[in-house]
């Protein structure tokens, strides 16, 4: 019985050795990583490491399409429109024909002015054969050469009187001419107002048609005097446009539609003048049109980049707008984070432009704002690092 205490008060003993062994271990194996637990500890937040890069702004610019040929045609002798050989919208060549005035009254005055012109001519032969007969009579003293110079000038007046009666014959059939009415250039034909049986005249408000050449189009619109000069300045420093002549860079065109057109546009005339009244300058952009997408009297948005080398970039969802400023968190040295106030100067793409408030090297924290707060220490990850 003795025996069987002895053994229970051994084991009982060796038990609370070794948990005050284990208790101890735990002990000393806490305290040797209290430092990686609060490390654990901190939020992982993903970190934007702030540089400098190429910013590309685009400023927008309402402009209105003109075909690079835009002619009104209209008719140069009065009459009868009594033939249209095109229809509304359809495409023409150089030289075709278009409209038919009624010619009868201008193919009745070129005969008379033919009629008229043979009469002239008939009366300057006689008056010439009149002066011939006088030369020999004033040659042998027959006559008084007094008579011999009034046959010469009534021969030089009927002479007169034949090439004027000759202009009227050109005019005529000038005018004959005029009664078909031909493309002056290829082009789509737009809308004809005018019908068959309608009086068409030279002082119609309305031309006939107008032709517009659409291959290549103008772009037309105006920009303020001060981005004028931006564009401008810019223009001749930057060494992409020093091997032309074109001050402005390319633009791009946005139709009706919200799609960009394909083709870009250059600007290649800018008006001579501001204009006093809305302190605006007018430009044109040239545009090349092979699929016949752009017409007369479109209208679309011109975007024109500007690109601005050597600035501060941060991307537009690190930034946290408070009362009219813009603040960012910077991390610091030791992984604590920072409210910074910034000043934007623009905005490239999804990036703003910093004109102040961080420098190259700082870090930003893209994420997580409601659960920071001055001081807070966090893990950084970074998510741009430097390439070596």
């Amino acid at each position: 019985m003795i025996i069987s205490v002895n053994k229970n008060i051994k084991s009982t003993l060796t038990l609370c050795t070794a948990l005050f062994f284990g208790i101890l271990m735990a002990s000393c194996h806490s305290g040797s990583t209290d430092g990686d637990s609060e490390n654990d500890k901190r939020l992982s937040l993903p970190v934007y490491l702030v540089d400098t890069g190429t910013a590309i702004t685009v400023r927008d610019y309402l402009g209105t399409i003109e075909g690079k040929v835009n002619v009104e045609i209209r008719p140069q002798v009065e009459g009868i429109l009594e033939k249209i050989y095109v229809d509304e919208g359809a495409y023409v060549k150089k030289g075709q024909n278009l409209f038919k005035i009624n010619e009868q009254p201008y193919l009745e005055a070129l005969k008379n002015a033919v009629a008229e012109e043979t009469v002239e001519r008939a009366k300057q032969k006689n008056a010439q054969l009149e002066v011939e007969s006088l030369k020999p009579l004033v040659e042998n003293d027959v006559i008084s050469d007094v008579e011999l110079r009034t046959a010469e000038a009534n021969n030089e007046v009927a002479k007169a009187s034949v090439a004027k009666a000759g202009t009227a014959v050109a005019t005529a059939k000038i005018n004959m001419g005029f009664t078909n009415i031909k493309a002056p250039a290829d082009g789509y034909i737009g809308r004809i107002p005018k019908r068959i049986g309608n009086l068409v005249t030279k002082s119609d408000s309305q031309p006939l048609t107008i032709l517009s050449d659409t291959r290549d189009v103008y772009a037309y619109f105006s920009m303020s005097e001060a981005d004028f000069l931006h564009f401008t300045k810019g223009g001749r420093a930057n060494d992409s446009l020093a091997h032309n002549d074109k001050l402005i860079p390319f633009v791009r065109l946005i139709l009706a539609d919200g799609t960009e057109y394909a083709e870009k546009g250059v600007v290649d005339a800018i008006d001579g003048q501001v204009n006093r009244t809305t302190g605006a300058i007018s430009l044109r952009a040239t545009f090349s049109n092979p699929d016949d997408i752009l017409r007369q009297g479109n209208t679309g948005t011109l975007k024109m980049e500007e690109r601005k080398p050597g600035v501060l970039l941060i991307p537009q969802v690190a930034t946290i707008e408070l009362q009219d400023k813009t603040f960012v968190y910077v991390v610091t040295e030791n992984n604590t984070v920072k409210m910074q106030d910034v000043v934007i100067s623009g905005v490239s793409g999804t990036n703003y432009i910093v004109k102040e408030g961080l420098k190259p090297g700082d870090r930003v924290v893209l994420s997580g704002f409601d659960r920071l707060e001055d001081g807070l220490a966090i893990h950084p990850e970074l998510q741009n690092p430097k390439r070596g």
